[in-house]
């Protein structure tokens, strides 16, 4: 049987202080934007995320959905400001 022969990787380039200080930095996810926000803020968001999900429901019903996945963002986000809402009261309280 003939051997493989596997060639030596280059090694990576370095990368400058600024990019290395960016890609070390954390990331701002979207809990952390709700986090922010107050609980008016976060009941009237949850509101329009719970009425976009209702129409998401019958686009898709009638077959008329265009972007599938927008119901599974929607149901995460309405689970995020839920989440956050109850660690806001547990907080209070």
């Amino acid at each position: 049987m003939a051997e493989k022969k596997t060639k030596a990787k280059a090694a990576p380039k370095t990368k400058s202080k600024a990019k290395e200080a960016a890609a070390s930095a954390k990331v701002s996810s979207k809990a952390d934007e709700f986090r922010t926000k107050s609980t008016d803020e976060l009941a009237d968001q949850l509101g329009k995320l719970k009425k976009e999900q209702f129409n998401l429901r019958f686009q898709r019903a009638n077959g008329q959905l265009e972007k599938t996945n927008r119901i599974r963002v929607v149901r995460k986000d309405i689970a995020r400001i839920q989440t956050i809402l109850t660690e806001q009261r547990r907080k209070a309280g």
